[in-house]
């Protein structure tokens, strides 16, 4: 059974959804998977959702993904509101109406003082300029935006745990944001986020992200008991079809849930992971990898390894420093060291990808940064960089680290993702022949490694190669969307393989022989791993790709072996654990999904 990627992905945005339902987890994860499933929402209709929009809109294919999504829209409500029933009395969202004088003798302050300077006030002429994501209310004569950073849920001052909605309270204060006073009703509009992307350099992207445009509207969400009349205004001025409005009950955003999450006891949390570390490599990273390679699971095994491999870059015997950035984060301890290194002598080299969607300002800052520390930003290239690796060169030879992951100190503590850190010669001299070509803007002509649509072609022949009864194969991905890809695993499950598929978000192809799930828990499965039984010596690859066209053709990204025999078996044991995990798995079966709660298995528990 095909699935169009849109729709693979909004079920996989459902999965998230129902996380809030987990009776095996406390309450406040509960309340953030509604924040994340929103947060996750709005992208789908802001950039997700682009290529059916523009070329199908109004389709039944775009009319079901509207259909799923406003579902999944509706349910979010109910679960939002069970959730803060059951966080009652410890935590609770008042209305308006439920404060006393006491309470408005501060919001009424709080509205003039904080809140109504900084509202713009906009005629009903201008709605085709609505900005993606605002809240605005509208009223007879006038709409009103609030500003995007002021918090949506405020706490009332003395009654510890007690929260009221900002726009509950600008709703019963209209006549401060109003010429006149008039009833106000809350609404959002959702609009593709475009950009013109520069290939060449850096002052082409800035000037590409200067003129960034927000394209044409995508959805309307708007309370419900909104004036038909007015909704009508709104949907024609925003040139949306009906279908494209949505009709919910307020807070049309539930990302404001965070507030109670961070306010609520630390009992109704996970508790803190405690992460092993590699004993020794902390103090001297390279020494213990002139002994062995090091394979680490995050978040189980300490993330701060990457950073302190980093910081190895001020050693004394490193001479040069290349690294892959892509999302890096507004405080990066491993950008840190990069950037020391620069400043006390050593030739560091950093492939800093500027076009990381909506972290483009962000990775603008770190451009600036390096590029005044000395650092030497390899000119973007025509492709994407994706490839996360980190090289540290001596006259000896060298050192490097290939991740599945990005280097985000906040990214890898939540997410799982592998690390493998290696002298090896061989891989030393892939990783700088990569660099080296990507910096003259050729393609790498690798070794070991493999990069581009080499790494498909490695795929699909190792995937042949166990189209027998025998045969075995194992991925693991975010997306498997790439046509000759499924076709290979079609052709290996029909000839007899067994084929386990472990794919989180989007999974274009169901077929009744491949066994087929999605992990969704306490972590963000991140990892990207390939596994083929090769006839009992198992062969194991690790990768930055996800098997998508988009990958392959339009990205410099790295698919590497795992060499050690040891880490080898850890691997596959991770991998093995997942495939045998029922309590955070959805069987994705060509009928529909099937649940995998409350088991005996939890692969997003640390190894044992």
């Amino acid at each position: 059974m095909r699935l169009l990627p849109e729709a693979s992905w909004l079920q996989f945005n459902r999965r998230v959804l129902r996380q809030s339902e987990r009776p095996d987890f406390p309450l406040l994860e509960r309340l953030r998977f509604l924040a994340i499933w929103n947060r996750n929402l709005d992208e789908f209709f802001a950039a997700r959702i682009a290529k059916i929009f523009l070329k199908g809109r109004g389709d039944a294919a775009h009319r079901a993904l509207l259909e799923e999504a406003q579902a999944q829209c509706l349910y979010a409500a109910e679960r939002y509101h069970a959730l803060l029933q059951e966080a009652a009395p410890v935590l609770q969202v008042l209305s308006a109406e439920a404060l006393d004088e006491l309470d408005w003798m501060y919001f009424r302050v709080f509205l003039a003082e904080v809140v109504a300077p900084r509202t713009d006030l906009i005629p009903w002429e201008a709605v085709g300029d609505l900005s993606h994501g605002a809240l605005y209310f509208a009223s007879p004569k006038h709409l009103v935006r609030l500003p995007q950073d002021l918090p949506r849920l405020l706490p009332v001052p003395g009654r510890e745990g007690t929260f009221v909605r900002l726009g509950a309270l600008v709703r019963a204060r209209s006549d401060l944001f109003l010429p006149e006073e008039a009833p106000l009703y809350e609404f959002r509009v959702l609009r593709l986020l475009e950009s013109e992307r520069a290939r060449a350099d850096w002052d082409e992207l800035a000037q590409a992200l200067e003129g960034r445009q927000e394209g044409v509207p995508t959805l309307l969400v708007a309370e419900e008991g909104f004036p038909e009349a007015w909704l009508e205004g709104l949907r024609r001025g925003l040139d949306l079809l009906p279908e494209e409005v949505f009709r919910l009950s307020p807070p049309l955003n539930l990302t404001l849930v965070e507030a109670l999450v961070e306010a609520g006891p630390s009992g109704w949390r996970f508790p803190p992971l405690k992460p092993v570390r590699p004993k020794g490599f902390p103090k001297n990273p390279l020494a213990r990898l002139r002994e062995e390679d090091l394979l680490l699971f995050h978040p189980f095994e300490d993330y701060g390894a990457v950073e302190r491999f980093a910081e190895a870059a001020l050693r004394p015997e490193v001479e040069e420093v290349y690294a892959t950035l892509y999302r890096i984060g507004e405080e990066n301890p491993l950008a840190e060291a990069l950037l020391e290194a620069a400043r006390r002598g050593k030739r560091v080299h950093v492939l800093l990808e500027g076009r990381a969607r909506f972290d483009e300002l962000q990775n603008l800052r770190w451009y600036l940064r390096f590029l005044r520390a000395g650092v030497e930003v390899l000119p973007l290239s025509e492709r994407k960089v994706h490839a996360k690796a980190l090289l540290l060169l001596t006259r000896e030879g060298g050192f490097a680290h290939l991740g599945t992951g990005n280097y985000n100190p906040q990214n890898g503590r939540l997410y799982t993702d592998f690390s493998l850190f290696t002298a090896r010669e061989e891989v030393v001299r892939d990783v700088h022949a990569f660099f080296r070509a990507v910096r003259q803007g050729s393609f790498p002509d690798l070794a070991l490694l493999r990069t581009g649509e080499a790494i498909r072609a490695l795929l699909v022949e190792s995937i042949l190669a166990e189209a027998h009864p025998k045969g075995r194969v194992i991925l693991k991905f975010n997306h498997l969307t790439d046509p000759e890809v499924l076709s290979a695993l079609v052709e290996a499950a029909e000839a007899g393989a067994r084929v386990d598929l472990l794919v989180r978000s989007t999974l274009t192809f169901l077929h009744p022989r491949f066994q087929a799930k999605s992990l969704v828990g306490r972590y963000l499965e991140h990892a990207r791993v390939a596994a083929f039984r090769a006839g009992g010596a198992w062969k194991v690859y690790l990768t930055s790709a996800d098997a998508m066209p988009r990958n392959f053709q339009n990205r410099f990204e790295l698919l590497f072996p795992v060499l050690s025999k040891e880490a080898r078996r850890k691997v596959l044991k991770v991998l093995k654990r997942q495939v045998r995990d029922d309590r955070n798995s959805f069987l994705l079966l060509p009928e529909g999904e099937k649940v995998l709660w409350g088991g005996r298995h939890d692969a997003q528990r640390p190894p044992g």
